[in-house]
């Protein structure tokens, strides 16, 4: 079973364009969307596994020019 995150975004001052473009490009990314509120961008992502969301966003997320900030919440089943 796929692992799911929400990553909330904060983007540094005009940059949420770009940010937003630069993230659907990107493999394992399903959705974003700019938001109100304290953050600027929310990206939903899925990977194999915890790990793996880890490694995107530590590793292609946090580099993109214009990400200041992020906040990853795992999504869990409640049953």
């Amino acid at each position: 079973m796929a692992a799911k995150a929400f990553v909330l975004i904060e983007t540094a001052v005009g940059k949420t364009k770009e940010v937003m473009a630069s993230l659907q490009k990107m493999e394992g990314v399903k959705s974003v969307d700019a938001v109100t509120g304290p953050y600027d961008v929310i990206a939903v992502v899925e990977e194999d596994d915890l790990n793996a969301i880890g490694s995107l966003v530590t590793g292609k997320v946090h580099p993109v020019s214009g990400v200041t900030r992020t906040v990853t919440c795992l999504a869990i089943r409640v049953s």
